[in-house]
C-alpha cells in the first residue's frame, strides 16, 4: 500500500474548515452577546455542532477516493 496525497489535503481542508467556521460564528458575537444566555447557549451549543456534518463525506473521501 501506497500512501495518497487524499489524507494530508484533507487534514488541511479540515482545519480550513474549522478556521472559516470560527470565523463565521465569531462574526456574530457582538449580536448574541445581547441575547439572553441561554439563547446563547443554544447558539452556540448548535453551531459548535453544524460543523460536524461536512466531515462525514469528507472523511470517507480521505480513506477511499469517493464521496459516498
Amino acid at each position: 500500500m501506497t500512501p495518497t496525497w487524499r489524507k494530508p489535503f484533507g487534514m488541511f481542508v479540515i482545519l480550513a474548515l474549522i478556521l472559516v467556521w470560527v470565523v463565521i460564528v465569531a462574526s456574530f458575537s457582538g449580536v448574541v452577546a445581547r441575547w439572553n444566555p441561554l439563547l446563547q447557549l443554544g447558539f452556540y451549543g448548535v453551531t459548535g455542532m453544524i460543523w460536524i456534518a461536512p466531515l462525514k463525506p469528507l472523511l470517507a473521501w480521505m480513506e477511499t477516493g469517493r464521496w459516498r
